[in-house]
């Protein structure tokens, strides 16, 4: 078989398996959260998420509001070295990220159903 009848089997059967992944996936809420961060984040973002009371006077006296520690939890970087995966029963994990030109840092103690905001750290 020439080399141009290979490629053309290859580029029909590589077309028609696209059209069928296409008509499968099609309106399917599909993601590839494969690294460490955006597992932890997507995590996190499923859950109801509290404020603790320290964020609750932030939030009131509008240093930060909820927009933005959403944009966080969705955009943030998850700090692995100040985070305290290990905990029992929920771990406590530093989402950093940055907001009118300022590091932030959230700190979100993410539990079973719910993830509780702690802290808010301005560097």
């Amino acid at each position: 078989m020439k080399l141009i009848h290979r490629i053309g089997y290859y580029l029909g059967g590589f077309s028609i398996g696209l059209v069928l992944l296409a008509f499968f996936l099609n309106g399917k809420k599909v993601s590839c959260d494969y690294g460490p961060d955006a597992r932890v984040l997507k995590n996190i973002n499923l859950k109801h998420i509290k404020y603790s009371e320290n964020v609750n006077s932030s939030i009131l006296k509008n240093e930060i509001d909820s927009i933005s520690i959403r944009e966080l939890l969705l955009h943030g970087d998850i700090d692995f070295n100040k985070s305290d995966t290990r905990k029992e029963p929920c771990s406590i994990y530093a989402i950093e990220g940055e907001l009118n030109d300022k590091d932030l840092y959230l700190f979100v103690e993410n539990c079973d159903s719910i993830a509780t905001i702690q802290n808010i750290k301005w560097e």
